[in-house]
């Protein structure tokens, strides 16, 4: 069996495998990777404790499967193409051959600080090659890596290192990111004056700042890497040896560390990768994300490598020197795969035609879509503006607890439906069920969408606290992985993500998604971005409130209301106009670029009791602003 999906006559194939025989088809995807030992047992699996282990007891090195099962056949060929923040400076290009040997240096330099298997390992970092040399560095020596996104505070920094007890940070003096050049260090210090688990700090010079360095303790990146070796026996670990955490925020309280394990996440964001984004051998593949965020580790840094691509990093921001910075770099590297988020394609929306039209993106063959559903509008200008019509666009869908992909066009073999996530990937299966947890058999039903079927990537636990993961994905609904969003499976078996569960709004007894209202006030011309939520509302149970961001100078707020009202009425019916809309200037995200829709529901609600942490937000300021707006009746 070939690993890579060719046509849909092989997907519907692969797919009744999957289903029908499914130890047996991971087992043969598994076969293709070098290990010590292979398992005893391809699947052991409970949900109800929960527990999960695949390719039980086999013994093998993720970096093995990147390096040596590669080198022969790669040892020249582009692992990393790194983009810089300043489009001036010099880009960097690092061969297999040369990421190999500066993985071995740095897994020497950090064993001869004392971090061994079984270690957790703290990376602050820019989007830097070095943040992804120190990836695969911790996965050769068997150390578990966090990842936090450079951006977080030093509060929420403290947070994860406490919670999981680092005894290393991997960081840098400075971040540049667009025009701002942010004290990464000097955060990292911050966060370890409320930490006792640290013992040592390696710190990358990026931006040449001052940076203090406390003795004993600090120690810059080259200083560590001086002596070492560029040959490395890889540690050898078991399939369930755990490779990282990744921390997600929760509404309230600390963050739950996110818990992947070696052995079935290798296979799984290989396989995905390959087949989401049906990557040939010469192709550049580039995700926009960062590195801090699971689609970072999975289709920027595991995924791509272990598929033997040529995967770019970028270090800014799409819009900085200039709205066509992506398109730019998409020339300039004739990129052949493009993945972004819909945030990313709103906010370029709005700057117009002009900035892509600058640019050759002729060598663009797949454009791809993740991290929340993307609405009809952005779709259709993706598709028509960068894809020029021509290139499937994978709308994909997946979570950090999933690990990889779950549904998804598979490029050029799916047919395209616009803002529809589509089918799940082999090995993936999902169930809708109603509130009562009844699965709902057929198409044309909407429900709660969730995995009746363990997959090689998905959560083991989450970190330090088994319970957590049980009560938060195993609890809702029996024998069940609930993934907290609602899905709409349409005429054609087709999967829509609905959003969030509690972004579902039940309007007089009419249960409507929010990114449906949302998509229709993003039909009007003067809206940028849009968010939708529900509020208690005395007569219909729950009303519907929407936030807004405008480029209309020339129109009063009570206008721009008025006519987004009607707008909404007239595209999807009276039942589903705002009873409110407040314009504003911009919305609470994550770093990650997803809207905060917790805090729109307490502001919408009047209820600004617990907002949470908010210091974690991209655009903290925004709260005070959007609360001082509001109003309701």
């Amino acid at each position: 069996m070939s690993d890579r999906i060719r046509n849909i006559r092989d997907y519907a194939n692969d797919y009744d495998k999957s289903v029908n025989y499914p130890e047996k088809f991971w087992s043969e995807i598994a076969e293709k990777f070098n290990w010590k030992k292979k398992w005893d047992q391809v699947l052991n699996w409970d949900f109800e404790t929960p527990h999960v282990s695949w390719f039980e007891n086999a013994e093998l090195n993720l970096t093995e499967n990147i390096f040596e099962r590669l080198l022969p056949t790669h040892e020249n060929k582009t692992a990393i193409i790194w983009e810089p923040n300043d489009p001036d400076a010099d880009s960097i290009k690092l061969t297999y051959g040369e990421l190999f040997k500066a993985t071995c240096k740095f897994a020497n330099a950090m064993k001869s600080q004392g971090v061994n298997k079984g270690d957790r390992v703290i990376i602050y970092m820019p989007m830097v090659p070095e943040a992804a040399i120190a990836m695969l560095a911790c996965a050769r020596i068997g150390a578990i890596h966090s990842v936090v996104f450079a951006g977080f505070s030093a509060s929420a920094l403290a947070d994860r290192i406490n919670d999981c007890e680092a005894k290393m940070v991997l960081t840098s003096d400075g971040n540049f990111r667009g025009n701002k050049n942010i004290p990464v260090k000097a955060i990292v210090d911050e966060a370890l004056n409320h930490t006792k688990f640290v013992e040592n700090v390696i710190v990358l010079r990026r931006t040449g700042d001052k940076t203090h360095m406390t003795p004993g303790r600090d120690l810059w990146w080259e200083d560590a890497l001086e002596g070492q070796s560029e040959q490395h026996q890889a540690e050898v670990l078991s399939a369930e040896d755990l490779l990282f955490i990744l921390y997600t925020s929760g509404s309230t309280g600390k963050p739950k560390g996110v818990v992947h394990t070696t052995a079935g996440y290798m296979v799984y964001t290989y396989y995905s990768f390959l087949n989401v984004f049906q990557y040939d051998a010469n192709d550049v593949y580039w995700c926009t994300a960062d590195i801090g965020w699971i689609t970072g580790h999975s289709y920027i840094v595991y995924g791509p490598l272990l598929a033997g691509a040529t995967t770019l990093i970028f270090e800014g921001v799409p819009t900085y020197p200039h709205a066509g910075r992506f398109w730019e770099i998409v020339e300039k590297y004739k990129v052949n795969q493009f993945y972004t988020a819909p945030t990313a394609i709103r906010a370029l929306q709005v700057h117009g035609t002009a900035p892509v039209e600058k640019f050759d993106l002729s060598s663009l063959k797949v454009i791809g879509s993740v991290g929340e559903p993307i609405n009809e509008e952005a779709w259709h200008w993706y598709h028509e503006h960068i894809g020029k019509g021509n290139c499937p666009l994978v709308d994909t869908w997946w979570q950090t607890e999933t690990g990889g992909i779950m549904i998804s066009p598979l490029a050029g073999i799916t047919p395209n439906k616009p803002a529809h996530a589509s089918l799940p990937l082999p090995g993936v299966q999902p169930v809708i069920v109603d509130s009562e947890g009844n699965e709902l058999i057929g198409n044309n039903v909407e429900g709660n969408l969730c995995i009746k079927y363990p997959w090689p990537s998905m959560i083991r636990t989450t970190y330090g606290d088994h319970q957590r993961c049980k009560d938060t994905y195993f609890s809702t609904y029996k024998g069940m992985y609930f993934t907290g969003d609602g899905v709409k499976r349409d005429h054609d078996g087709y999967l829509r993500i609905l959003g969030r569960v509690d972004d579902v709004i039940n309007v007089s007894g009419h249960r409507m998604g929010t990114a449906e209202v949302e998509n229709a006030i993003d039909e009007h011309p003067e809206v940028v971005e849009s968010a939708v939520v529900g509020y208690p509302h005395k007569i219909k149970g729950q009303g519907i409130y929407a936030f807004a961001i405008c480029d209309a100078a020339e129109k009063s707020d009570e206008v721009l209301e008025d006519e987004i009202k009607q707008l909404v009425r007239k595209i999807i019916g009276p039942i589903a106009k705002p009873e409110h809309v407040q314009i504003v200037s911009g919305l609470p995200k994550t770093r990650s670029g997803k809207i905060m829709r917790r805090i729109l529901r307490k502001v919408a609600s009047r209820d600004l009791s617990n907002l949470g942490d908010i210091s974690t937000l991209l655009n903290p300021e925004v709260v005070e602003d959007i609360i001082k707006g509001a109003s309701l009746d």
